[in-house]
């Protein structure tokens, strides 16, 4: 069953609540929301691809979606995956440049499309907002940081229960139907047979337990050792 578009009225109250555009009065929420475009995309569809022009930003309201560059050999690195709620691609929105990497839907998603255009003269009668937008995008170059200093200073071990640790509610990581080993391998920059033998040190080790549907862990505290944490 196709999903339907939302009323106009619940985009509002989305846009309300984006974290860069709370506490603007309704008649520029109302200006947003006209320049907004509901899209769908099937499991395995481009939302946009490296190279292109972007579109402007866009608010993901269901499904999963993978962030990744890709080698001429069709290898990826998967920079980050997007969940429902998150906005994404502020970068085409401020600075007039092609698209720096591709994002894919993991499984079916909807989303809104904000134009460009419409953003820009919201930022520039409102500085504040942009303002807002670049700490945003502060806070995911730090995450790339993070991420090259991973891939490049520790082992896949260290990598996996870093992310572990990072993604657990609770005491377990949920695997969704798209969360496979090849998946997760792009995600720390291996490929899945090194993955498999990460997974299965950990399990032998008492740390983790492996199944279908999700990564139970068993020591926290171990766990975080591995990750060479301080808990």
């Amino acid at each position: 069953m196709t999903p339907t578009q939302p009323p106009r009225s619940e985009l509002i109250e989305t846009l309300s609540a984006i974290s860069f555009l709370r506490g603007l009065d309704d008649s520029i929420l109302e200006e947003v929301a006209d320049a907004a475009l509901w899209r769908i995309y099937r499991p395995g569809a481009p939302v946009f691809w490296e190279g292109e022009q972007s579109a402007g930003l866009y608010y993901l309201c269901t499904g999963w979606l993978k962030v990744v560059k890709s080698s001429l050999d069709g290898r990826e690195q998967v920079l980050r995956f997007l969940g429902p709620g998150e906005t994404f691609n502020e970068v085409g929105v401020l600075a007039d440049r092609p698209n720096p990497a591709t994002a894919i839907a993991l499984e079916e998603a909807t989303l809104w499309l904000i134009e460009r255009a419409a953003l820009r003269r919201l930022f520039l009668a409102h500085p504040d907002v942009a303002l807002r937008v670049l700490e945003n995008m502060a806070d995911r170059v730090t995450g790339l940081v993070q991420l090259v200093a991973d891939l490049s200073l520790h082992s896949v071990e260290v990598r996996l229960a870093r992310f572990l640790l990072e993604q657990a509610e609770g005491d377990e990581v949920v695997r969704r139907r798209w969360n496979t080993q090849s998946e997760l391998a792009a995600r720390l920059g291996t490929v899945p047979d090194v993955l498999s033998r990460a997974l299965r040190t950990l399990s032998e080790a008492g740390l983790i337990s492996v199944d279908r549907q999700r990564i139970q862990i068993l020591d926290p505290a171990a766990l975080g050792q591995r990750a060479q944490l301080a808990l």
